[in-house]
């Protein structure tokens, strides 16, 4: 082919499609013409639109393939991984179970082991058990393959919301289901659930039905029995069953020794838990630092920290280097012991270590530093965690709130209190009425009334006994204004004073000659019908009932309608 029969045959090419897109112009302008007649039609046009109607048809059905002289997209269909896709993403597990069975309408399409798995998932995340047993059902009309994997997921999510028979049940479901009799980690697994659920009877069931399954227990079966044992403190079954896995000829491991270990020390049995030990390397077995541990945190239980420091030594020599929990197991002794210095020492050791600090280590040393008294070098602990990105939780607060208020340095516990909840760090109940318990045990009632006000502001009531000291103490100081204010808001929330404390308000504000108030105050908790239970319960008469029972007993509610606007003194 020439240059001059090439650039002919692309002239030519460009002329068709100028005659295409000029006819396909026409046909557009044919269309909307013909639109626009039917949607405002000729008063004498009622025989022409007939034939218009139909021509519209003809070109709906011609558009139902081509758009524009293009192809229309097939609708798009729902893939096993677009399928997962969208469960995963779906909150709504209502919503991710309509996306299950639509897909499951499509034509040609079939759910596999993959979509149940996440579909069941899903839904045992969200606690929809009876959606889940319905599932299970339809499966058993499934013609594909399944894998155990999607019983013992589900074994973990039953463990989780304390359901053992469930666990039980999925167990024998793995063998109808998947075709072939349950693995060994499928036993195990389920063993190790149960126990947990502390139903050692199903998990006999279990183990008695070995035989018929065909499943020869081994090592990690018998661990999971040996530590059900243990933690019952009994430990002649675990003795019993140490030796029935040496007559069946299933060596113990380091997770065998460690426990029996954990068991011996829990019940004082030091030496025993130590000849334990010797044996374990006797017998050619290294241990870990999890092995370690059990013998260093069992030494620091009995008070016996020097021992432990010992096995921390062995622990080194034998090319073993301690963890972050080695380290605060032995820490925590020495705190507990009081001797400080050697835990700051042993701290500084575990920090030049490499070991990563964690917020238990730093807890356990500021509390025994502000037991000791050293709030200021707590106080630099905690900046320190902060520099750290070690996050503050709300234990450590708390006890570092104890330790100022025992030191009397009532200014920085407030400061922390105020500041924390602004810095991410959740404070509890707790975290407030140690400082107001301190703060009404020194009658620093100034600090009290600013606390109370902060505590009302953010939702936190403080304790029924406190809120009642609070009151006598305000009594105590002559402060009738404040009290009554501090009696008002708690009533409002629920508040019923016992009578040893609004008694003495009411002779307060009669010694300050305010009888029409103290009256007004009275006669407000008279008409509140408020319930006092000292040793017996108050009748509608006013009158004690001997048995310490009344037929209509007075309900000790309060609510804030009982009360008038605050007075003004």
């Amino acid at each position: 082919m020439n240059h001059d029969t090439y650039k002919t045959k692309l002239r030519e090419r460009k002329r068709g499609r100028e005659r295409e897109m000029k006819n396909s112009t026409r046909t557009l302008r044919r269309r909307q013409s013909i639109s626009r007649s039917l949607v405002s039609p000729r008063k004498n046009g009622a025989a022409q639109s007939a034939p218009r109607t139909n021509s519209l048809a003809a070109m709906a059905d011609d558009r139902s393939s081509t758009v524009e002289g293009r192809e229309r997209p097939p609708t798009k269909f729902l893939t096993h991984e677009t399928t997962i896709k969208l469960i995963r993403n779906e909150r709504d597990p209502q919503r991710a179970l309509d996306v299950f069975n639509k897909s499951k309408s499509q034509r040609g399409f079939s759910h596999n082991h993959s979509t149940y798995f996440t579909i069941l998932d899903k839904l045992a995340r969200a606690k929809k058990f009876n959606a889940v047993d319905g599932i299970i059902k339809q499966m058993s009309f499934e013609s594909c393959r399944f894998h155990e994997s999607i019983f013992l997921n589900l074994m973990a999510h039953y463990s989780s919301s304390s359901l053992p028979e469930k666990i039980f049940d999925s167990f024998y479901l793995i063998q109808p289901f998947i075709r072939q009799r349950p693995s060994v980690r499928a036993l195990s697994t389920s063993l190790n659930l149960l126990l947990e659920c502390h139903r050692f009877d199903l998990a006999q069931r279990i183990l008695s039905d070995m035989p018929n399954l065909k499943l020869a227990p081994n090592t990690c079966i018998f661990n999971i029995v040996l530590k059900y044992h243990c933690r019952k403190r009994d430990l002649d079954a675990a003795f019993g069953v140490l030796e029935q896995m040496r007559r069946k000829k299933c060596a113990p491991n380091v997770i065998t020794y460690s426990t029996m270990m954990a068991g011996l020390c829990d019940a004082g049995r030091l030496k025993d838990a130590v000849q334990m030990f010797e044996e374990m390397i006797k017998g050619k077995i290294l241990p870990d630092q999890m092995t370690y541990n059990v013998l260093i945190s069992g030494f620091c239980r009995s008070a016996n920290v020097d021992g432990a420091k010992r096995i921390m030594d062995f622990m080194r020599k034998n090319g073993c280097n301690p963890n972050v929990y080695n380290y605060s197991a032995l820490l925590n002794g020495l705190c507990k012991d009081g001797r400080v210095d050697e835990a700051m020492s042993m701290f500084e050791e575990m920090r030049s270590s490499g070991c990563k600090l964690d917020a238990v280590s730093y807890t356990t040393l500021i509390s025994c530093l502000c037991r000791t008294g050293r709030i200021d070098q707590a106080m630099a602990m905690v900046g320190e965690m902060k520099e750290r990105n070690c996050k503050v939780d709300t234990v450590m607060v708390n006890v570092l709130i104890g330790g100022l208020c025992r030191e009397s340095r009532f200014d920085d516990a407030m400061d922390i209190v105020e500041k924390m909840p602004r810095e991410g760090v959740r404070l509890n109940k707790g975290s407030y009425r140690i400082l107001l318990n301190f703060l009404c045990r020194e009658m620093e009632m100034d600090k009290g009334m600013v606390l109370l006000g902060l505590m009302l502001e953010r939702g936190v009531l403080p304790h029924y006994a406190t809120s009642n000291d609070l009151l006598i103490a305000l009594c105590k100081l002559g402060r009738p204004v404040d009290a009554t204010n501090a009696l008002y808001c708690l009533a409002e929330r629920g508040f019923v004073p016992e009578i040893d404390s609004w008694a003495p308000l009411v002779e307060l504000v009669c010694k300050e000659r305010k009888l029409v108030k103290a009256f007004e105050l009275l006669d407000d908790l008279v008409s509140a019908k408020l319930a006092f239970c000292w040793q017996h319960q108050i009748g509608d008469s006013g009158t004690f009932s001997p048995d310490g029972q009344s037929d209509a007993c007075l309900e000790p509610q309060l609510h804030a309608r009982h009360f008038p606007v605050l007075p003004t003194w």
